[in-house]
């Protein structure tokens, strides 16, 4: 098995992280000016991601999520596998807060097309909905 991990390179900056060019992956939000949120507050921050071939087209995700915010009331209550053209490939619902666990990992297998090189995880608030934050995940086959 192949065993792929991805970590957040942190960047003090509210429009965009991404790490330097010699990185296998990147972190960026795409939102503009008046759109901009700091991630923490109102959203779920995506800070890791590992992503393991298991066979075939089934890969296990194994993604870490901080949301200092989470309380029984509001918390993260999920995070997605997308691909390329925004097609949701798998989900990971989470059912409760995690308020003393931060920052929490999850898992999921997820099937992605072989075709697929690369896919982005995204996390949702239970009140303000998918954070927009996309960090990608660049798979390798071989």
């Amino acid at each position: 098995m192949k065993r792929l991990l991805f970590f957040l390179c942190v960047v003090p900056t509210v429009f965009s992280l991404s790490c330097d060019d010699s990185a296998v992956f990147s972190n960026q939000v795409f939102v503009s000016d008046s759109e901009a949120v700091v991630y923490g507050d109102k959203f779920p921050e995506v800070l890791a991601v590992t992503a393991t071939l298991v066979k075939g087209d089934a890969w296990r995700f194994e993604v870490t999520l901080s949301s200092p915010y989470d309380t029984p009331k509001r918390y993260a209550d999920a995070w997605r596998v997308l691909d390329g053209e925004d097609q949701q490939l798998g989900i990971r619902v989470l059912g409760h807060d995690h308020a003393n666990e931060q920052p929490f990992t999850r898992s999921q297998t997820v099937k992605v097309p072989s075709a697929t090189q690369t896919v982005f995880v995204e996390g949702r608030d239970q009140a303000n909905g998918w954070s927009g934050q996309r960090f990608e995940v660049k798979l390798s086959r071989d």
